[in-house]
């Protein structure tokens, strides 16, 4: 590798911001502390690809983001300043999108049917399908497109093969097949069978990336597929182009310990893999996986745990219900994750219930299809672990008992059809359609969970949206504080020291600084409760529901000013990801657009702008504090800290694609030369490249063999830890050196702290001798206390470094 990892920078590859763009940066990336770029997927995608994450070459460097050469001077620009470069990996799925030509695999597939080359690629039931593969892309039905003539038979541009075209679509024709010009029995012939979109949950027998069609499922667990799909990754790898790698979704993979185990046995010693594994509170990384750890939404939550004032969180409910909220979380979550296995994964479903069927052939199919998606409502974490042929471990076996328990709570008139699908869930049998079915209900739980609660629940429960998060649990809220921190903490520094640390992804619901403002908000009940109640008032005379209202109020304190084109394509999404007054499909346009012109009205002005105004500007201090604290604490806990392109200075962005706005680097870099300008902007990058270039400069401080250890205070009020490393073994051995350590100092429930008049004679322990705080620049000497007030009176966030 180039260098330790000590910092990583998130950079979002697409067409208009390319290797070169990238490359532009290094300098200032360099300067500002990290040690590694980390990349969005670079393998060819589908064109026009936002993401990468549509993958249709693997053999390919992407051509939009600069192709090979593109990536290789990217590295040398990186490596001239020593920095290294990890790289995000989509193993689970590739596009299946038009034109389908792109993706030469689907293309064999869609010719040759069953008996193509790639055919044990894609996780495709043909038996489901009559041997064929569905393909509901149809505006209408097949009947209707035939007879409007919207289908041709066409010789392809670029050679002489004939193929069928509809619009943007293209497809190939089976050997033989094309004796005749008759689309309509040319049709019949083919190894894929068209349909109408809205036939879908009949026709598609594919497995996807959760319910998007568009994304077919890899089988990467074949080791044929596994070398083809990752040999230019490790070729770069082993050429010292790439130092590290990201593995996308590694939940919807059929064994993702295996999977993990074959890429680390592929890479040079000791390079770091970070696997995107959503954790639910309570839930640890499996020890058999061969990683460095997560990809830090376990980190994001425990810092807004510890950063979450539950003092009134009585008011936050309260105001909450007032707005007509549901109070029930739980039954909130229970709803959405019905409807989502009911509208949404209707093909996940029928394919799990065939395989149960097949070994189950005595039990009625209405039934046991109902057992089924009791257990996929059941399920609480993304995976449970269980691994063909290979031993049930206790970890798994508690997850599937409580999965069982549970449904089997829900639904005690399915207890026989439940206590049968035991053994399936388990890979107790060894019939080939029940060890599909426990495969595949692993790979099921993780779409249920994420489609479920993250892209339907958080578009429902606006208790405090601040907590809306990827990995996270809202209704923690009352029971919110720096505990979950320290545990946290304390395990990963003994069990997964280099696991990736975040505040903000391109998949978080909102970035950082947009929780911190509604963090730092909720903690003033007068504040809360005024500007709820005058978005009730301005609801009510608009003719929008009372929720949405709460969720809408919310959303403008949280991201500031805001134009209208981000603030109404962002409503839209998020009213529609609800799927309660509308939705993607059949929607209620005229809804939509009462909840927009509101919150347009809203963010203009009148009594709501003039309240969360107010609520603003009495907050001011509070909302600094957590910003810079929030940043403070995730950089410097243990880790590996990541930061999200341009979030350096304040981001207020929303979700997908707000995030990926362009980033204006010429700002940053002029404010990384000068400080001192006093904006918030400004002293959020001075904490961020201090605590970084802290990072860089002791890596063992920082690291696998350093000590954590929480602050003790007499204020509720700080929360902090220290890291230690020890001088090294020699200059232990004769008596020199001692321990090298930071302190971390950042100041909780800001809006409460001010209301009781500040520190006082607060004071906190450390060692004896001289302090030197790097944010500040102040020198502190400590008898084995100090005051809070005299090292956070000008900034409320320290990083004291030891000089004696």
């Amino acid at each position: 590798m180039a260098r330790g990892v000590t910092g990583t920078y998130r950079l979002q590859l697409h067409a208009g911001f390319t290797f070169a763009d990238a490359a532009a940066q290094v300098d200032y990336l360099a300067d500002l502390g990290v040690s590694h770029l980390y990349l969005s997927p670079i393998l060819q995608a589908a064109p026009g690809s936002m993401h990468g994450y549509d993958v249709v070459d693997h053999s390919r460097v992407s051509d939009e983001l600069g192709g090979l050469a593109g990536f290789e001077a990217l590295a040398a620009a990186a490596h001239e300043r020593d920095l290294g470069i990890v790289v995000d990996v989509v193993p689970n799925h590739m596009a299946f999108v038009a034109p389908e030509v792109l993706n030469g695999q689907v293309w064999q597939v869609l010719r040759d049917g069953r008996d193509a080359a790639t055919a044990d690629w894609f996780d495709i039931d043909w038996k489901a399908g009559g041997g064929r593969i569905g393909l509901p892309v149809l505006g209408k039905p097949l009947d209707e497109v035939l007879a409007d003539g919207e289908i041709t038979l066409e010789k392809e541009p670029d050679g002489d093969e004939p193929v069928l075209r509809y619009y943007d679509h293209v497809w190939p024709l089976a050997l033989g097949t094309d004796t005749t010009d008759d689309v309509a029995e040319l049709l019949q012939r083919q190894h894929y069978r068209l349909t109408s979109w809205r036939d879908k949950d009949e026709v598609l027998n594919y497995r996807r990336f959760f319910e998007v069609d568009g994304l077919i499922a890899v089988r990467v667990e074949l080791p044929e597929v596994f070398d083809q799909t990752h040999r230019l990754l490790l070729q770069l790898h082993h050429r010292g182009l790439i130092d590290g790698f990201r593995i996308d979704h590694p939940d919807g993979l059929a064994d993702p310990t295996a999977y993990l185990e074959r890429l680390t046995a592929a890479c040079a010693k000791g390079t770091p893999i970070w696997v995107e594994k959503i954790l639910e509170p309570g839930e640890r990384l499996p020890s058999s996986w061969a990683c460095a750890g997560t990809t830090g939404y376990d980190a994001l939550r425990v810092v807004q745990e510890a950063l979450t004032d539950p003092a009134d969180a009585s008011v936050l409910r309260d105001t909450w219900v007032a707005a007509g909220g549901d109070p029930d979380y739980a039954h909130v979550v229970e709803t959405a994750k019905r409807q989502v296995v009911d509208k949404s994964l209707g093909p996940e479903v029928d394919r799990l219930t065939r395989r149960a069927r097949e070994t189950l052939p005595d039990l009625d199919p209405e039934r046991l299809r109902e057992a089924v998606v009791e257990l996929l409502v059941a399920g609480e974490v993304y995976r449970a672990y269980v691994r063909p042929d290979h031993r049930l471990s206790a970890t798994a076996r508690a997850r599937l008992s409580d999965a069982f328990t549970e449904a089997v709570s829900r639904r005690p008139d399915l207890r026989p059809e439940l206590d049968a699908l035991v053994p399936l869930t388990t890979l107790a049998e060894d019939e080939a359609s029940a060890t599909d079915f426990g495969v595949r209900l692993q790979q099921t739980w993780g779409p249920v969970m994420a489609k479920g609660i993250e892209d339907t629940t958080f578009y429902r429960w606006h208790e405090f949206i601040a907590l809306n998060e990827v990995g996270s649990d809202p209704s923690r809220l009352p029971i919110s504080s720096p505990g979950a921190l320290h545990d946290w903490a304390l395990d990963q520094q003994e069990h997964w020291p280099r696991t990736m640390t975040t505040l903000s992804t391109h998949d978080t619901k909102r970035s950082e600084d947009v929780r911190a403002r509604l963090l730092a908000v909720g903690g003033d009940p007068q504040s809360w409760q005024s500007i709820s109640a005058a978005s009730l008032a301005a609801a009510e005379a608009a003719g929008v529901d009372g929720p949405t209202a709460h969720f809408v109020w919310q959303t403008l304190l949280g991201v500031g000013p805001i134009g209208e084109e981000r603030l109404s394509a962002y409503l839209e999404k998020a009213l529609r990801e609800a799927k309660l007054h509308t939705a993607w499909v059949d929607g209620d346009p005229e809804y939509e657009r009462r909840v927009i012109d509101f919150a347009l009205a809203a963010a203009t002005g009148g009594p709501v702008r003039e309240a969360i105004d107010r609520a603003l500007a009495a907050n001011a201090r509070a909302i600094r504090a957590t910003v810079l604290g929030a940043k403070m604490l995730q950089l410097t806990m243990p880790g590996m800290a990541d930061s999200y392109q341009g979030a350096e200075l304040v981001d207020l962005s929303l979700v997908d694609p707000d995030n990926r706005r362009p980033v204006d680097y010429d700002r940053r870099r002029e404010l990384l030369g000068r400080p001192g300008d006093g904006s918030l902007d400004a002293e959020k990058l001075h904490v961020v490249t201090t605590a970084l270039r802290a990072r860089r400069e002791h890596p063992r401080v920082f690291g696998a063999e350093s000590s954590y250890r929480p602050v003790e205070s007499s204020s509720e009020h700080l929360l902090g830890f220290s890291r230690s490393a020890h001088a090294g073994r020699l200059a232990e051995a004769f008596g020199r050196g001692g321990r090298k350590t930071f302190m971390t100092l950042a100041t909780r429930a800001p809006a409460r702290l001010s209301r009781s008049g500040g520190w006082a004679n607060a004071t906190f322990q450390l060692g004896a001798g001289r302090w030197r705080d790097r944010i500040s620049g102040v020198t502190h000497v400590s008898d084995g206390h100090l005051g809070v007030a005299d090292v956070l009176g000008t900034w409320p966030v320290a990083l004291l470094e030891n000089e004696d």
